[in-house]
């Protein structure tokens, strides 16, 4: 079954753009297994726009650009699965991509089973140059169905930005995953603007179907195609952290060939992760704080008894994040407190009960997993 938990991958289009090519893909499918991404579970490299020639063929099918990919998508699939991992691509639900290439609008069915002959694995599907007469849940469900009708397991990544209420009615067209923000940028207030935009947005997440924030700027640092501005490495824990408990898609966007230690140990923190990938899937609930401060907080319940909790300090002076264990349901006279674990430092920091309170810089972030123990 695709999708039990939130994809993970890496996507070209944050840093490279339209400056794709056979190169970069294999580089990029080499230094995967190094940068230690198979085993932090990363698993789908993905091409996005501007990979075809301008034109369909003669017969009406889609054409790799001969000068980025000179040996054609088949081969690179290939090279892509030789290196253990899955391989993934992007069309559009219109006559034209984004980037003004050819797209899927009425060709749904020879363009899936040309990427199932390929030997695609995942498809993001854009929203771009639709037409306006056709409602977008009917071209969405189009793609599924000829997606499902390709002979191959394709996940599908349905990315209309949130438009048209998307959340209403997004799983009934067989897609494993949604945008629901726009375009993600490699600075804080995009961030800080995309996740306030899912406050209490928890329901339209779950199994099979999870709720996508966009792809992850973490180590960007203000270079390449989406970069305006750049972050500070707190900024990008803070970022992935909140991505991580709100159980989006883990969709890399950096240039993981030259990765630094500390994007590294970011991206591949395997506690922090392990809250995204939790079986259950439940995306983190928003919990008001009682003097309304700009630190938000957010509760992931856990498949063994658990709790994620995260502390997001969204403002630009220092704040006080204090949880009251009576909103989560936890009353004083229950006998139980929570053992708290920090998730960036690893290790283990007390028990508490009735309430714990923290104090964040501006921009960062606390995280940990609680479990109930006896008092």
């Amino acid at each position: 079954m695709l999708a039990q938990t939130p994809p993970m991958g890496w996507n070209s289009w944050n840093t490279f753009g339209w400056q794709i090519s056979e190169d970069l893909i294999k580089e990029t499918a080499d230094a995967w297994k190094d940068q230690g991404l198979s085993d932090a579970g990363y698993e789908y490299l993905v091409i996005d726009d501007c990979w075809s020639e301008k034109q369909r063929s003669k017969d009406g099918h889609l054409v790799p650009d001969h000068n980025k990919f000179p040996g054609g998508m088949k081969a690179v699939a290939d090279y892509v699965h030789s290196k253990g991992l899955k391989f993934g691509m992007y069309s559009c639900v219109g006559t034209m991509t984004c980037g003004r290439h050819p797209g899927s609008l009425d060709h749904e069915f020879e363009d899936a089973l040309t990427f199932a002959e390929w030997g695609v694995d995942f498809l993001k599907y854009d929203y771009c140059y639709k037409p306006h007469n056709t409602p977008g849940h009917v071209l969405y469900k189009r793609m599924g169905m000829a997606l499902k009708a390709s002979g191959r397991d394709i996940l599908f990544s349905a990315c209309n930005w949130g438009s048209d209420n998307c959340h209403e009615w997004i799983r009934s067209t067989g897609a494993h995953m949604f945008r629901s923000t726009g375009d993600i940028q490699d600075n804080w207030e995009s961030i800080k603007s995309i996740a306030l935009s899912q406050w209490n947005k928890e329901c339209y997440s779950a199994p099979y179907c999870y709720n996508d924030l966009d792809m992850l700027v973490v180590g960007m640092y203000g270079k390449g195609n989406v970069a305006k501005g750049g972050c500070t490495d707190e900024e990008y824990k803070t970022h992935f952290s909140l991505w991580c408990i709100m159980n989006s898609p883990l969709m890399i966007g950096c240039d993981i060939r030259s990765m630094n230690d500390t994007t590294r140990r970011i991206l591949t923190n395997r506690e922090v992760i392990g809250l995204c990938q939790d079986p259950e899937g439940r995306q983190a609930y928003s919990m008001e704080q009682w003097n309304n401060s700009a630190v938000k907080i957010y509760i992931k319940p856990l498949s063994d008894g658990s709790f994620g909790i995260g502390f997001f300090n969204m403002s630009d002076e220092e704040g006080e994040g204090s949880l009251q264990f009576w909103d989560m349901g936890l009353t004083a006279s229950s006998g139980y407190g929570f053992k708290l674990r920090d998730l960036w430092e690893h290790e283990d920091v007390g028990v508490y009960d009735e309430n714990y309170t923290c104090w964040l810089k501006p921009h960062h972030c606390k995280i940990y997993r609680a479990w109930l123990v006896k008092k």
